[in-house]
């Protein structure tokens, strides 16, 4: 089932074209990253979809619900995490998660007990009487994300969670990204780390100048800008390396020696790293290093759209 069903998207701001003619499909159960350097469309895209900002022409569907027409339902299973904290300063932790767990419709002693689940699920239990004033940025950033998911939303959209946290903060919440969707939340996760996309997104879809150019598995994207792998060998004593028993390797394509380093130019799909190593140590080679070279996302961003992720 698509959760997240979008054709067509269009944005304009007069002459200026924000989102053009985009499609995009997400699938029940994915987390799936969303990239684009400033200006792209990401951004209009996001605030379309959690209605903050209406479209010029296109539809979205949400759970199979059109957005523009059932706004309210479309509410009460959507989350959202905004790269902008969104609490109030003069309100207790658990005052923030109550106040807006109540704008998602939950009442009584429901409301009371989720704002409480939502606040153990973060770490923040101890804090519940606290005010974010006295919060590090992590734990602002934690208690951003509880007020989002206290009514159990189906689709989170986290926009930037992770922006502007100590290290240890950021792994608490990738945890937590993957704990939320192993509990039945769809997710759509933006990033300006890389890193963090390629760790945890199943598909990932890039945006520039308001389009998708791009989208599918991390190995998908990267087969757009090569079916290559690099791999290089060090080893003693490389003269007397037998070079056509590695090129009889399946996915081995060229085979260069160079003083003590042998180069092996390999089909990306092929894995086929162990039998190069064994046919090294069969022909009594001494390996001092092994690196598999493939390109990463940032490559794959770069080489797409001419730019930095964070440009």
């Amino acid at each position: 089932m698509n959760v997240l069903e979008i054709k067509g998207l269009t944005k304009k701001y007069g002459d200026f074209i924000a989102v053009d003619q985009l499609s995009l499909n997400i699938q029940e159960g994915e987390i799936f990253g969303f990239l684009g350097a400033n200006g792209a469309g990401k951004s209009t895209t996001i605030n379309i979809i959690s209605s903050l900002v209406p479209m010029t022409k296109g539809e979205v569907h949400i759970l199979g619900k059109n957005l523009v027409k059932h706004r309210k339902f479309i509410k009460q299973h959507l989350g959202i995490v905004p790269q902008e904290l969104a609490i109030y300063e003069n309100l207790t932790a658990y005052e923030n998660v109550h106040f807006f767990a109540g704008l998602y419709g939950l009442r009584g002693a429901e409301l009371k007990s989720r704002a409480e689940e939502a606040l153990a699920f973060v770490g923040l239990s101890d804090k519940h009487k606290s005010y974010p004033q006295s919060f590090s940025g992590g734990m602002k950033r934690r208690l951003n994300i509880a007020c989002a998911i206290a009514h159990r939303p189906m689709l989170i959209i986290m926009d930037e969670p992770t922006v502007g946290i100590d290290p240890q903060t950021r792994n608490y919440i990738l945890n937590s990204v993957r704990k939320l969707n192993e509990m039945g939340s769809t997710i759509l996760y933006t990033s300006h780390y890389m890193e963090e996309v390629e760790e945890l997104c199943t598909r990932i879809a890039i945006i520039d100048h308001g389009k998708i150019i791009a989208e599918g598995t991390k190995a998908q994207l990267k087969a757009i800008i090569t079916d290559q792998k690099d791999i290089r060998v060090e080893v003693l004593p490389a003269a007397h390396l037998e070079v056509s028993k590695l090129k009889e390797i399946a996915g081995v394509n060229t085979v260069e020696v160079k003083d003590h380093m042998v180069h092996i130019s390999s089909d990306a799909e092929v894995n086929n790293l162990n039998k190069i190593i064994q046919e090294f140590m069969r022909q009594g080679m001494e390996i001092r290093s092994v690196q598999a070279e493939e390109p990463n996302l940032e490559t794959v961003f770069l080489t797409l759209t001419g730019r930095s992720l964070r440009d």
